[in-house]
């Protein structure tokens, strides 16, 4: 498990309903970083349908939701669960934290 974070933005860069997506550097896994609210969370950048990035899709900050533009799969963007066919497993999430004046990511995966 990777204890290296990955500095996403300053605090007050990313706005209620914004998204930023970063590279884990010590997995090379690619983060999708979203506002909800003024809450953050953290999915791995690729749909469990089909390997593509979510980044590309449709982020709805009032639904808390994230939609892949190639198949239209949905995933909840605060636990990752798949809400829609084409896709049936969740995405990866991972945790956030503020600290020192900015926004920090990690994939926390074994």
């Amino acid at each position: 498990m990777s204890e290296n974070w990955t500095f996403v933005c300053a605090l007050g860069e990313m706005l209620p309903g914004e998204m930023r997506t970063v590279f884990d550097e010590v997995t090379g896994t690619p983060i999708l970083v979203m506002n909800y609210d003024g809450d953050f969370y953290a999915l791995e950048d690729r749909c469990s349908h089909e390997d593509f990035e979510l980044s590309s899709g449709n982020y709805d900050g009032e639904e808390a939701t994230i939609e892949c533009i190639l198949h239209g799969a949905k995933f909840d963007i605060r636990d990752g669960r798949a809400l829609c066919a084409p896709a049936y497993s969740p995405v990866p999430k991972f945790p956030v934290k503020q600290e020192h004046g900015g926004l920090w990511t990690r994939d926390d995966r074994d």
